[in-house]
């Protein structure tokens, strides 16, 4: 065997010549082994394993193994930039150094992530004409300096991002791409990435991604797709992806998508836009005044469509924004949407300039696919999806920018169908997929998965050393009217406990705000540097600041119970606000029970639950990222001790964790 895991990931082994402080892991073994037999065999594998594992090697190697000696393709999908950053930069380049054999691996990207260059020049030649404001004009000089500098081409690269009104007009577009008459086709960042993935033999790219493709190929086909054919597919913090495929099997029709397509075609006020722009010639400019009228049509149809949406929430919705049934508010927008689309590709016929017909080409197929989006969103015409609507921020004196959203309720068909069904190896991998000991129904059901493969692995971690966990088996529960109070007056606690240092995760963003008032000033008086989520601070930049200072604090909700990795001392007291179940009253959340119940299950115990315990273990897991690491999680709510259901909690933590409980 060219590519063996035995000898790769030995003791005195290729890697552990490379990498320092490499140990043998029997844990990782064991996967990389599983992961084989799944691929030789084309199984369908569930893998829990616990923090400090080394998963990646567990799944990349047996990966490579297909690619060299079968000629195959494997598509690794990931939930956070981060992973995919660490395999791309890291770890692959690392077995692409100890393994003789070659094989190629790439970071695959949606297209919308490449700059344009003929689009760019197009841009910059009608910049007077396109942009209203000095900032648009200074972020189009910007792009300009990097695009004619940057090897890749991609916002990944980009030192600042642009304005969403200057993106636009130079992104990657597949309905305005010119293909080989492109004048830059030769020097296309993307085209040049495409041909990179068509001869990629390990795809890394994101669930979002992934999925989209999924979701093209079960509507169009094999041909709907994204992705180039793959033989293989290794899914990693899989926990996440029930999530992401249901977003991705349903749609959404925002206000603010709306009107930036209307104001990229013809701004009222101003007179700019693309339209202003664009060649014309005497046979064209009936066509651009009629295209111009059907914008203003529907600029007209957007307002009344969104307001009577907000307004119906507000007097009949119910408070998650729920619609239950089609038609409850009048379709007033995809018709004049529909005739944007149809008046912009008369004008594409009428004109010339073949860059202006690629614009309008693109240009219509978006307001089409707007039209049809809110068509099938009024009418309810997504069978298995519930519909609801999201409401932004409110400003003084304004409505907020409201958005129409339907989600698959049940993936499990879908992906019973599209994805485990076929052909292939499939592996999902996370440190939480279990709810407990060997137990992965709930992730196998809810995801479609008959009967698959799995393995439960600990962490090679001494977790009964390392890890102290407090439960305040006094504190009131969260119903209890002094229950701020006293979780405000704690969390000051056990913050001063270990001086800093810690997380205090929430479920709630009012629960957060509401400590936050309560106690931040003694933080601060304290000496405590104090990060809070939903401040407007980028989640990056509030942990960047939380490891600068060993004594810092940090506040957040549920982006940072999951995908977070600060280590050594700078985090050492994971504080649990409450245990994390949904919020019952959310859309997704409710239609899920009320199929549960119409097959004479038990919500509480087949979702609720096992949600609850798969994030608990999640948030749990800040804590311990490296054999060094050690410190304290603390549990303020005490039903993980007074209810009976609280067992399952306790019963999901690592082996040789010994809750202490606290009853002052």
């Amino acid at each position: 065997m060219s590519v063996s895991v035995d000898v790769l990931l030995a003791d005195t082994g290729a890697v552990a010549r490379r990498l320092a402080g490499f140990e043998v892991r029997p844990q990782q073994l064991a996967m990389a082994a599983a992961v084989e037999r799944a691929l030789d065999e084309r199984q369908r594998l569930f893998v829990e394993a616990g923090t400090g594992v080394g998963k990646s090697f567990a799944y990349l190697i047996p990966a490579i193994r297909r690619v060299v000696e079968r000629g195959e393709r494997v598509v690794i999908a990931t939930n956070t930039i981060s992973l995919q950053e660490q395999l791309i930069e890291k770890d692959i380049p690392l077995l692409n150094a100890v393994i003789p054999e070659e094989f190629t691996a790439v970071l695959v990207k949606g297209r919308g992530n490449y700059v344009s260059l003929r689009r760019l020049k197009l841009a910059s030649e009608r910049e007077g004409r396109l942009f209203s404001h000095d900032d648009d004009r200074s972020d189009l000089h910007r792009l300009e300096d990097w695009a004619y500098a940057t090897e890749d081409g991609s916002l990944a690269s980009l030192p600042q991002l642009p304005r969403p009104e200057v993106w636009d007009h130079v992104q990657s577009d597949a309905h305005n791409c010119m293909g080989r008459r492109c004048p830059t086709f030769d020097k296309c960042f993307y085209q040049a990435a495409r041909r990179r993935m068509e001869h990629g033999q390990v795809l890394v790219t994101n669930h979002a991604l992934f999925f989209a493709d999924l979701a093209m190929r079960s509507r169009a086909g094999a041909s709907g797709g994204v992705l180039p054919p793959y033989h293989h597919v290794i899914l990693d913090e899989a926990h996440e992806i029930e999530d992401v495929a249901s977003e991705h099997f349903g749609v959404r029709l925002s206000e603010s998508g709306v009107r930036h397509l209307l104001r990229t075609l013809y701004q009222t006020g101003t007179g700019r836009g693309f339209l202003s722009a664009m060649r014309g010639g005497a046979d064209a400019d009936g066509a651009i005044e009629e295209a111009i009228r059907a914008v203003r049509a529907c600029e007209s149809a957007a307002e009344r469509q969104f307001d009577a949406l907000w307004r119906w929430n507000e007097v009949r919705g119910e408070a998650s924004g729920r619609m239950r049934e089609p038609g409850a508010v009048e379709d007033h927008l995809s018709p004049p949407m529909l005739a944007l689309a149809a008046a912009l590709r008369m004008l594409r016929d009428r004109i010339d300039h073949e860059p202006d017909q690629f614009e309008l080409n693109a240009y219509a197929a978006r307001a089409e696919a707007h039209g049809t989006c809110a068509r099938d969103l009024m009418a309810q015409a997504l069978g298995g999806c519930v519909y609801w609507v999201e409401a932004g921020k409110r400003r003084r004196g304004e409505r907020p920018n409201v958005t129409l959203v339907c989600a698959a309720v049940d993936v499990g068909p879908i992906l019973r169908e599209h994805l485990f069904a076929q052909d292939k190896g499939v592996v999902l991998t996370s440190a939480t997929l279990a709810t407990g000991q060997g137990d992965f129904r709930h992730a196998a059901v809810r995801l479609g998965c008959d009967d698959p493969q799995t393995l439960q692995l600990g962490s090679p971690f001494d977790y009964g050393r390392l890890v102290r966990l407090i439960v305040e088996r006094a504190m009131p529960e969260p119903d209890h009217p002094d229950y701020e109070h006293e979780l405000s007056r704690r969390v000051l606690h056990h913050v001063r406990a270990t001086d800093g240092g810690a997380f205090v995760l929430f479920t709630s963003f009012r629960t957060l705000d509401a400590v936050a008032e309560r106690i931040a000033a003694d933080l601060v008086d304290m000496g405590h540097p104090l990060h809070v989520q939903g401040t407007g601070v980028p989640r990056n930049t509030l942990l960047e600041r939380f490891r600068a200072d060993e004594r810092s604090v940090l506040f957040g909700v549920s982006s940072f119970w999951q995908g977070v990795d600060v280590r050594g001392r700078a985090l050492r007291n994971v504080i649990i606000t409450r245990l994390p179940f949904e919020v019952p009253d959310r859309p997704i959340v409710q239609a899920r029970h009320e199929l549960i119940e119409s097959r004479g299950g038990r919500p509480f115990f087949e979702d609720s639950l096992p949600r609850a315990v798969l994030r608990f273990k999640q948030g749990f897991g800040r804590l311990v990222r490296s054999s060094t690491d050690e410190g304290r999680v603390v549990v303020l709510d005490p039903r993980i001790a007074t209810k009976r259901y609280g067992r399952a909690f306790l019963d999901a933590l690592p082996e040789g964790v010994v809750p202490e409980f606290e009853d002052d």
